[in-house]
């Protein structure tokens, strides 16, 4: 090994300090102790004659050298990771993609799909990565990540995924106990609610009292609310691609013919010149042929 190039113990410190901004959380990620953390960081800065990072209160800031440094480490942990993965594939030519995906879209949409791309992409391997909250993860901890919100960082590609709108969905068997029924009687219905989407539009839009309901559960996931929806709980809001499945199958049926513009969108976020950005741009690719193939008129 060439003795002017630091330890891969330290080099990972470095990486995943800067990333996190914290020797405490990098410490953590790495399961290693704070103490073994400075102490790396500390040889490099010795090695190097180079401050790596500031103090600002609890958070340590790596300097611009340090940055410049981290990005290469970054890019060259994937690159070794990517020919180990590959050397154990044995030569099948499998590529793996780690895809950060927003729970509601991964299980009403994407899990559903999984083995239609499969068949079609048969040496890329999904390796998925749920995510629950609406502020996404380090995008450089994942190879192509779906979530809410939009990637404004450098070197970095972030497209909008689709074009959606709301609808409120119901079980056939809920429906069977209001025989009849018509969209004056959805208010006296059991109504599921979502902590991120409120009732009062959709209910503005089929002309009803926009009283938002007070009792009934709450979900914090969608996906989860629209099981319970099938699962004859309540009425549910709901997006038209996240239903469809259960609306194609009769698990689901639309109340009224009523939508709205849902008011969260779905974006994809990759970094440009990724080592596996050929594999990156064929899932994308697949992503947007299913969801055009099945888009709202």
């Amino acid at each position: 090994m060439n003795p002017k190039i630091p330890p891969l113990p330290a080099l990972r410190a470095l990486e995943t300090a800067a990333r996190l901004r914290s020797f405490t959380r990098a410490a953590q990620e790495l399961n290693v102790t704070h103490s073994a953390v400075s102490h790396h960081l500390r040889a490099l800065e010795d090695s190097l004659g180079t401050v790596l990072f500031n103090r600002s209160g609890p958070r340590m800031i790596p300097t611009p050298a340090c940055e410049r440094l981290a990005a290469s480490v970054r890019k060259s942990l994937e690159e070794l990771a990517d020919a180990l993965a590959q050397a154990r594939a044995q030569g099948s030519g499998v590529t793996y993609l780690q895809v950060s995906v927003m729970a509601d879209f991964a299980s009403a949409w994407l899990i559903r799909r999984l083995a239609l791309f499969a068949e079609q992409h048969p040496d890329i391997e999904l390796m998925l990565r749920i995510h629950y909250q609406l502020e996404p993860p380090d995008p450089d901890s994942v190879d192509i990540g779906i979530w809410h919100r939009r990637i404004n960082r450098k070197g970095y590609l972030c497209r909008k995924l689709l074009d959606d709108r709301v609808i409120a969905v119901a079980s056939p068997q809920l429906l069977a106990r209001y025989p009849g029924y018509t969209l004056a009687d959805v208010p006296r219905m059991p109504m599921l609610r979502w902590t991120m989407r409120s009732w009062r539009d959709w209910l503005t839009a089929a002309g009803l009292p926009p009283d938002e309901p007070e009792r009934g559960p709450v979900f914090d996931d969608p996906g989860i609310m629209l099981q319970a929806a099938v699962a004859g709980q309540g009425l549910a809001t709901a997006r038209w691609q996240m239903a469809r499945h259960d609306l194609e199958a009769g698990n689901l049926v639309q109340i009224g013919e009523i939508s709205i513009p849902a008011s969260m969108e779905y974006f994809v976020a990759w970094r440009e010149n990724h080592v596996r950005e050929a594999a990156i741009l064929r899932f994308y690719e697949w992503l947007q042929s299913e969801l055009q193939a099945t888009a709202v008129a």
